[in-house]
């Protein structure tokens, strides 16, 4: 087996940069869903804690709302209880029930929904699926799922906060992600000692102890087809035969760049049509002081957020963002081998509609105005301890990773674009041709694209057997 990697190193957005003492993984930041991560590895025959070691965060992430008070979400739920008491009347209570409901729709998906592939109409028609699908709140938006629940707005934020990490809006997400409450105050935020760039090389380690072989900076520039069957492909520096081709490049570039016409399950207008998730402007930051105000996890609300959705969804007010919320991820805090000691890295992003205007100028003006805004907040200078910082942001994503409109995360996940109505793992077109990654069911996440490599392995396995 072979693996080609367009870039200098693996783990495509999972990969690192590197200056002056200080590492920044460039892309997925957060250790979630624990046990896909140990079902994944123990399908390989290991176990997470072989290859890396583990690390509960507690507070598991910290949160200002605008006006500058601070709400920290701590690994013990006892005390998010006690907060969630102090936010509204019966909040406790208000939030027991809402994590039950999440647990349950959790080990639901994890049991019958989410590490099954669904190629068909009629594999939503499953005696078994439809009757426990009875119980998954598909047809109600996560907002009004979670109106339902509580009244205080900072309540409401802290529930709804995760969904931007799987590109969507509260507005226009099912209501079945309200999981994602019971993933991060249940199961717990963790962090892998030496950073999610860690995660990436156990993958290829145990990979290449299969057998695999890695071809670093080596991009594929097209699939080579007779009739309905792959018989290999072709990079920029040779050709090579094969009996399977599994693609996890960016889906709509596969499609579009490296397949002929006729031979595409998708075309150019399948794509245009796609509700796509956020792109980002993200800063790797190092600076020579370190900021207690921080924690590793950090998230700066805004009071009107609906407003920062609508500049990312609506085309017609496609923007860079007036007040936008964000997110500041310090590994320091954690891992020492982060930066070097009494300073801090700091990984600054912020969500941006995709396919927007991309200049120099506008980024070093954004830059400014994020940092002011985080010095503001937590009452430090920042800017005059900068040591070494770079952008990362649309262009980019649509350079390096060759991602549709400069997206950073792929599709959102819409009820249009949920199982079913996800691009498939499985090419229509061609015989012995597939698919993996965000783009695919289930979707966006790093768990996620556990899953869907473990589906498409399965479906790789089926073909080979004749099935």
């Amino acid at each position: 087996m072979q693996v080609f990697e367009k870039n200098e190193m693996v783990g495509g957005r999972a990969s690192y940069h590197q200056d002056k003492g200080f590492t920044f993984d460039m892309g997925p930041s957060w250790y979630l869903m624990p046990d896909v991560f140990e079902r994944f590895y123990a399908d390989c025959g290991k176990r997470p804690q072989d290859l890396f070691q583990l690390k509960r965060l507690d507070p598991s992430y910290r949160i200002y709302f605008e006006g500058g008070r601070m709400v920290d979400i701590h690994a013990d739920l006892e005390r998010n209880f006690h907060l969630f008491d102090e936010l509204e009347p019966d909040g406790a209570s208000k939030l027991q029930s809402y994590l039950d409901s999440a647990k349950q729709i959790y080990e639901l998906a994890i049991r019958d929904l989410l590490y099954r592939d669904y190629r068909r109409f009629t594999d939503l028609l499953d005696p078994k699926l439809m009757s426990q699908g009875r119980k998954v709140p598909i047809f109600k938006s996560l907002e009004s799922f979670v109106n339902q629940h509580f009244q205080s707005d900072e309540a409401r934020k802290i529930v709804e906060y995760s969904i931007g990490f799987l590109g969507g809006s509260p507005a226009n997400t099912p209501a079945f992600y309200h999981i994602m409450s019971h993933i991060d105050f249940n199961l717990g935020v963790w962090y892998p000692e030496g950073g999610m760039r860690k995660v990436a090389s156990s993958l290829a380690e145990m990979a290449e102890g299969f057998g695999a072989e890695i071809r670093l900076d080596e991009e594929v520039e097209r699939i080579n087809v007779d009739k309905r069957w792959v018989e290999g492909i072709t990079t920029a520096k040779d050709t090579y035969r094969a009996n399977a081709v599994v693609v996890n490049a960016d889906y709509a570039h596969a499609e579009m760049s490296m397949l002929k016409p006729e031979h595409r399950t998708y075309d150019q207008r399948y794509w245009e049509k796609r509700t796509l998730a956020p792109s980002a402007f993200v800063a790797y930051v190092g600076v020579d002081t370190q900021y207690k105000e921080l924690a590793h996890h950090t998230l700066f609300l805004e009071k009107d957020w609906s407003e920062g959705f609508d500049v990312i969804f609506d085309p017609t007010k496609a923007a860079w963002p007036q007040n936008p919320s964000y997110y500041v991820n310090v590994p320091s805090r954690t891992d020492t081998t982060a930066a070097p000691k009494g300073c801090d890295t700091l990984f600054i992003l912020v969500p941006l509609a995709p396919d927007i205007e991309d200049s120099e100028a506008l980024r070093d003006k954004f830059y400014l105005k994020i940092l002011r805004r985080l010095e503001k907040t937590i009452g430090e200078d920042i800017i005059g301890h900068v040591v070494t910082k770079r952008i990362f942001c649309l262009t980019d994503f649509a350079r390096r990773y060759n991602a549709f409109k400069g997206t950073a995360l792929g599709l959102t996940h819409t009820m249009r674009q949920t199982a079913l109505f996800r691009p498939a793992h499985r090419s229509k077109k061609v015989e012995n041709l597939f698919y993996t990654g965000q783009y695919c069911h289930p979707g966006i996440g790093v768990p996620m694209t556990l899953i869907s490599s473990t589906i498409v392995a399965d479906e790789v396995a089926s073909r080979s057997r004749g099935l």
